[in-house]
């Protein structure tokens, strides 16, 4: 038979799809208006000349509507240097490789938080595997709960999260996972996905790195005392919650934690997270405040660490006192800060004129054609003038007045060149909001204090690399250092403490290792008692 000479672009087919597969208007009327217009469709940026098109152009001619309400158009994957992926260039990226190496969840994951989702993306190993880091950290933090509710026989169905008892940190943490659902289950309805993910992945470091880790010794108190179930209850809470709301995003992880932690312990839980509601936000336990002053302390803390770095102090080491200069109150947050800074005293002073001063210099490329002629002497009221005076005016007024021959000029942050000094003796970090001075004057006490938690830190490290329990008794063993031999007979009571150990003596026995602490060179060695150690 010969061709039809008139043939309509194939898309067109496609474009009839809302009412073509149901057979409508012949039959299953009930059904198309049931289904029609779609929620949303999806398909990649090139399909917007070919079905988009032909779906919005057909749905108008015959229904005067758009067939869909929502239209989520995906970027086209790339290579790590933005190249169109082709098999004769040889960079094709094999999917196989890429989910048996990092898993399926960890390659979602990429594609939720590397960007848009209608942008390319640069897709590669290297990519994968940055991306993959919040998955260990979720991890961690489940294998840290599973670790000591096991130690200590904890039954969350035993318990109930009381929050008109709980203290800062875990209402903290509560009311960031709330405020994380709100905002999660907002984004989702707006077709968001970017966005959630995101904020899923700052909130599980914020557990993590925050939460946890200032909240570690209530995990290690010996008993069950009540704050030690309430940090329990409040972790539980947040890992059996973040398990339903992420399962969305990534279905395996959220399932296996799911299923060790609720599944294994609750009766009538069901028996899978994808058959569990969605998370629902309690706005009753949102406080905007609290996470705003907590917000405040975290950058308090991360000015601080840059102070430390800046002078090469390690954390371990104490440091007699910081200075902050804030308008913001942080007064209940002192002991906190004080212990993940590891310093003395904290003194709240209202001027960093004694640690830092600033001096002003025209920046040429904006004055010079605004002035001319008049910029040495604008230069030279500056030098002039007191610069930490005229810093702060430029702070507070986003501008400073100058009088020169007379005439008045105002020079805004652009037309200026902000220089800063620091007194010796301080590491200063410094914004518009808060300046930080700490202390880089080292006392003989301190130092030693800062050897004593080297040498902690480094048993730790060495219970761990012998596979020792977190339980475990141990002795400890130091040989060729006098210095670390004087600390241990100095301070022997508090490293036995906190390394759970009931000898400390010098000789060479169980699990060694060779380390340098502050410079001085030691052998510890770590034994279990009655357990074999690896080196016996």
């Amino acid at each position: 038979m010969p061709g039809v000479s008139e043939v309509i672009d194939c898309w067109f087919d496609s474009g009839a799809m809302p009412f073509a597969q149901w057979h409508y208007p012949f039959e299953n009327g009930a059904a198309f208006t049931e289904n029609f217009p779609a929620d949303f469709i999806s398909e990649a940026v090139d399909q917007t000349r070919g079905w988009f098109y032909t779906l919005l152009a057909i749905s108008t001619l015959i229904f005067d509507c758009a067939p869909f309400g929502n239209c989520i158009v995906l970027g086209h994957v790339q290579d790590k240097h933005g190249q169109k992926m082709s098999k004769h260039k040889g960079n094709v990226v094999e999917p196989a490789e890429i989910l048996a190496k990092y898993g399926a969840d960890a390659t979602r994951w990429y594609f939720y938080t590397a960007s848009a989702p209608w942008l390319p993306n640069r897709f590669s190993t290297e990519a994968v595997a940055e991306s993959s880091r919040f998955l260990g950290t979720l991890w961690n933090t489940y294998a840290f709960y599973v670790l000591y509710a096991t130690i200590d026989k904890f039954d969350p169905t035993l318990h109930r999260l009381n929050y008109a008892r709980l203290g800062v940190m875990d209402r903290w943490i509560i009311s960031r996972l709330n405020s994380l659902i709100k905002f999660t289950d907002n984004s989702l309805e707006q077709y968001k996905l970017t966005e959630p993910a995101r904020m899923i992945e700052e909130f599980v470091n914020e557990l993590s790195n925050w939460y946890v880790r200032l909240s570690r010794e209530r995990f290690w108190a010996a008993g069950m005392e009540q704050d030690k179930v309430d940090a329990f209850m409040t972790l539980y809470t947040a890992l059996d919650t973040l398990a339903k709301l992420i399962a969305p995003f990534v279905p395996f992880i959220a399932e296996q934690i799911y299923q060790n932690i609720t599944r294994k312990i609750v009766a009538y839980a069901p028996r899978s997270v994808h058959f569990c509601d969605f998370p629902i936000c309690l706005s009753t336990r949102i406080d905007e405040q609290l996470e705003k002053d907590m917000g405040f302390v975290q950058k308090i803390v991360g000015s601080g660490r840059a102070c430390r770095n800046s002078a090469n102090i390690k954390t371990r080491q104490p440091v007699s006192k910081m200075y902050v200069v804030t308008d913001t109150a942080f007064d209940q947050y002192v002991d906190l800060i004080k212990n993940e800074l590891n310093v003395k005293e904290i003194l709240l002073t209202g001027s960093a004129d004694a640690f830092l001063s600033y001096k002003l210099k025209p920046d040429l490329k904006t004055l010079g054609p605004k002035f001319g002629k008049m910029l040495p002497i604008i230069d030279k009221h500056l030098k002039e003038a007191d610069g930490n005076a005229l810093h702060k005016e430029l702070m507070e007024n986003g501008k400073i007045n100058v009088s020169v021959d007379g005439v008045k000029i105002s020079l805004e942050k652009d037309d200026l060149i902000i220089e800063t000094d620091r007194a010796d003796g301080f590491a200063v970090n410094s914004d518009a909001t808060l300046t930080v001075a700490l202390c880089t004057e080292l006392t003989a006490p301190l130092i030693e204090e800062g050897f004593v938690n080297e040498i902690i830190s480094k048993i730790q490290t060495m219970r761990k690399e012998a596979g020792f329990s977190v339980t475990d008794k141990i002795e400890v063993y130091y040989t060729g250092n006098d210095k670390i031999a004087e600390i241990f007979k100095t301070y022997g009571d508090k490293i036995r403490a906190e390394v759970l150990a009931d000898l400390s003596i010098e000789g060479e026995k169980g699990f060694s290792k060779e380390w340098n602490i502050n410079g001085e060179a030691v052998t510890l060695g770590v034994y279990a008692i009655n357990i074999a150690s690896p080196n016996e």
